[in-house]
Order: structure tokens, then sequence, then C-alpha cells
């Protein structure tokens, strides 16, 4: 929560002292720096993200429109908030100043996100539930990068209906007729 309200350079461990009650030491002995922190932290907001994904890719019932919607849903729910965005699109505007292994982590999170969303749109695409497109993967980096950047707009204008509006283009845009 500290990460994808303040960043990774304005939290401490007495920011997280202070919010768990227990003493920083205690924060040390399992972690020994900020970067091992890091790491653990998005190795397991990436493991139950990749878990949802897969889960949600295995269910052959649910139609690709579905899928995307399960996918946006996250996004949506940060928008509600003040000021939270996705734990790695909040560690991507500091990427120059991260920690070698955390910004490979993020370099991971973004390019596997856009894989499970190609997936998504050729089996759309496959099944008439989206229109044809010349490239998936540029369509998935698209879709990626706008619910990205609602966020990041979201949070610096307060503005909850950027979010809304850019998941109903998207819907539109990719919903065949």
């Amino acid at each position: 929560m500290l990460i994808q309200t303040r960043g990774y350079s304005a939290f401490s461990y007495q920011d997280i002292s202070d919010a768990l009650g227990i003493r920083k030491a205690s924060i040390h002995y399992h972690f020994e720096s900020k970067a091992e922190l890091g790491v653990a932290v998005v190795d397991r907001y990436t493991e139950r993200f990749g878990t949802a994904l897969a889960n949600i890719a295995s269910n052959k019932a649910s139609s690709s429109m579905a899928m995307l919607d399960y996918y946006i849903a996250p996004y949506a729910e940060f928008a509600d908030t003040p000021d939270r965005v996705c734990l790695c699109g909040a560690l991507a505007g500091e990427i120059l100043a991260l920690p070698a292994e955390l910004r490979d982590r993020v370099d991971r999170f973004f390019t596997t996100h856009q894989v499970w969303l190609e997936g998504i749109l050729k089996r759309g695409i496959a099944s008439g539930e989206f229109k044809r497109s010349k490239s998936p993967s540029k369509t998935a980096r698209l879709v990626f990068g706008a619910l990205q950047g609602a966020l990041l707009v979201k949070r610096a204008t307060g503005d909850a209906s950027q979010m809304k509006d850019v998941i109903s283009a998207l819907r539109g845009q990719l919903a065949a007729a």
C-alpha cells in the first residue's frame, strides 16, 4: 500500500513499523535491505495477479470479454481510491532510481501482462467477440498502457471518470459489431 500510494523512494522501514505496530528490527530481520523487501512485495503481487490471470484464462466457459473485464476490474478498483495505483505502475514512475533486481521484476510484470492480454485478444478475435486486429500484440500494449496511464492521470487530477471513460472506449473499440 505504501508503494502504491507514496512510491518506493518515499516510504521507510519506520513507516512500516508505525503502520503495523512492530519494531523496525523485526522488519530488518526478514529483509536486510529495502531492495529485498521491494522484491518480495513485487514477487507476491505478481504471483497473486498471475494466479488470478491463469485461473480466468483456463475457464473455457468464460467469454473473452468477461476475461478482459476481469482483468480490468482491479484497475477500476484502484481508480475508486484517492491515490492508489498498480504496484508496478507506481514503481515504473521511479524505474531509474530502483535497484536492478526490482527493475527486472517490473519489466517482467509488464511483459507478462501484455502477453496475457494478447492471448485473450487472439481468443476473442477467433471467437468473433472482438474486432479483427492486424496486431493483437500492439493492441495488448494499447490496452495495458491505457489502463496504467488512466490510473496515473486519475491520481493527478482526482477525476474518477478518467478510468471509466478509458474502459468504455477500450471495450467499444474491441467489441465486434
